[in-house]
């Protein structure tokens, strides 16, 4: 009865059988000749290469020496989203995968003794574990970046391809592996997009002059940066551009003189370093190269800019964006505006930016950030002032200049630079500012509560703000007046920025 069905497109257990018998004859035939074959070169190698995989450790330190090494954001993402999609290959071979199919592991007659492990492996064969992360590492890391996804790849097909070698797994035990691994990492894709997913914050474009070379481009550097040994990159990118490096307090010196002899004005530096350029490209009318220099450089990431490399194809074409910038002007008759590419606050946050400033040389940026949040949450006083037409306790203003998409408080990235609007925030004044602060950070973007809200605004008026409260914008802490007024310069900074991202 099941051959009369086989007729009729129907898959019989017979059939079943024979296609069964037929893939474990070829496994074992393709086995055997890996272990026939005399590689001299390779047998001191690929075991040791396939140790060094156990437990992920190859590709924890492949992560590490990425992140070292590159010191760019696209690196960190490939980085961290290999380690992901290795974890969850991982996960599903361990929990699920080794216990569907109870396969047992080849026979190691065949293989000769200088290829075998020292140790072999206890658990069942199918699917290879190693060859699952070895793949999911190498593809999480090629979908973010591709340079390093092509020095990663080698690696993980011979980590992979040892697992035979060394008589552990049959081909098909790596092959279906290897399928998961790449399954994982496009998984980890579908939740966390990569960059070039993300919508283009490329918006809208703006004509500016194509500078081959650098020709015709003052870029100033702030040395307090650290950013050195990227000056380097820039002069070695563009030979024909001006590169001047100068001491903080005089960037702004610096940054005039050089509008007045260019076509176009360039920065390295920070978020601080490069809000002072875009207020000089503003004021005498040109457009800015931003070259990523500081130590978190927000304006230039969000706007699809993390590398010298990006710049320079943006002024070799000519390719320009217009973006939004943020003002505060004291008092609604105020002639002199501050401006700001990122974000605007006041409260706990300027205080907080003012103690990690302070001790981040002494001890680490990180270590600094979280001495802090301690420091404030625990000696920070409330912000007393006239918001929105009512008088107000607060811990926390923050204006952002544009919608950023992370939920909170706090900033994240931003999609859309010329979107003409604040992101305004506000944490609410009350006690337990941590468990305020934590509430607001798990709230939406456009969310009402006892502790947070957070509206789309293109204008606030802050007014009755006490002598000696600090306000922060891009980094930068200084005192506020009594009165302010948040708005935006609609388009008003038009940036170098590479149409097609890498």
């Amino acid at each position: 009865m099941f051959e009369t069905f086989a007729g009729q497109g129907q898959v019989t257990p017979g059939t079943r059988a024979r296609v069964a018998a037929l893939l474990k004859s070829w496994d074992e035939r393709a086995f055997r000749s890996v272990a026939a074959v005399h590689w001299p070169a390779a047998e001191p190698v690929l075991p040791r290469l396939s140790r060094s995989a156990n437990h992920g450790l190859l590709w924890f330190g492949a992560a590490a020496g990425m992140v070292a090494l590159g010191r760019s954001a696209r690196t960190r993402r490939a980085a961290v989203r290999g380690m992901v999609s290795l974890g969850l290959a991982s996960a599903a071979i361990n929990t699920v995968g080794k216990r569907a199919v109870r396969r047992q592991r080849p026979l190691l007659d065949a293989v000769p003794m200088i290829r075998q492990l020292k140790r072999q492996p206890f658990t069942t064969s199918f699917p290879s574990g190693h060859a699952a992360s070895a793949a999911a590492f190498a593809a999480g890391v090629a979908l973010e970046s591709k340079s390093w996804g092509a020095l990663v790849a080698p690696v993980a097909a011979s980590v992979a391809f040892s697992r035979v070698y060394t008589g552990v797994h049959y081909p098909s035990d790596v092959l279906v592996g290897a399928a998961l691994g790449v399954g994982a990492a496009y998984a980890v894709r579908g939740v966390v997009p990569t960059r070039s997913q993300m919508p283009s914050p490329g918006r809208p474009y703006a004509e500016a002059p194509a500078l081959p070379g650098g020709r015709d481009l003052v870029v100033v550097v702030n040395r307090a940066s650290g950013s050195s040994d990227t000056a380097t990159l820039v002069r070695d990118a563009l030979p024909f551009a001006e590169v001047v490096e100068c001491e903080p307090e005089d960037v702004e010196t610096e940054l005039e003189k050089a509008a007045k002899r260019c076509r176009a004005l360039g920065v390295l530096g920070g978020d601080g370093t490069v809000n002072r350029a875009a207020g000089a490209a503003v004021r005498h009318g040109l457009p800015l190269a931003v070259f990523p220099g500081g130590t978190l450089n927000h304006f230039a990431y969000d706007l699809g800019v993390e590398s010298v490399h990006d710049t320079c194809r943006a002024l070799t074409a000519g390719d320009a964006v217009r973006v939004d910038l943020g003002r505060f002007t004291p008092g609604p008759d105020g002639t002199e505006a501050g401006h700001f590419l990122n974000t605007f606050s006041l409260g706990v946050y300027p205080e907080l930016v003012r103690v990690r400033e302070h001790w981040a040389p002494r001890i680490g940026g990180w270590p600094a950030g979280v001495l802090a949040a301690l420091k404030v949450l625990r000696d920070g006083h409330q912000l007393e002032a006239e918001f929105d037409g009512r008088q107000r306790s607060l811990w926390l203003l923050f204006a952002g200049n544009n919608i950023y998409q992370r939920m909170g408080p706090t900033p994240g990235r931003r999609h859309d630079l010329a979107d003409g609007l604040l992101d305004v925030r506000i944490v609410h004044g009350g006690r337990a500012p941590g468990l305020r602060l934590l509430a607001a950070a798990l709230a939406g973007p456009l969310s009402r509560s006892p502790v947070h809200a957070a509206e789309r605004m293109r204008r606030v008026r802050i007014a009755g703000i006490a002598p000696g409260t600090p306000l922060a914008f891009d980094g930068e802490v200084e005192e506020a007046p009594a009165e302010l007024i948040l708005d935006k310069a609609i388009e008003a900074l038009t940036v170098y920025r590479p149409m097609a991202l890498l």
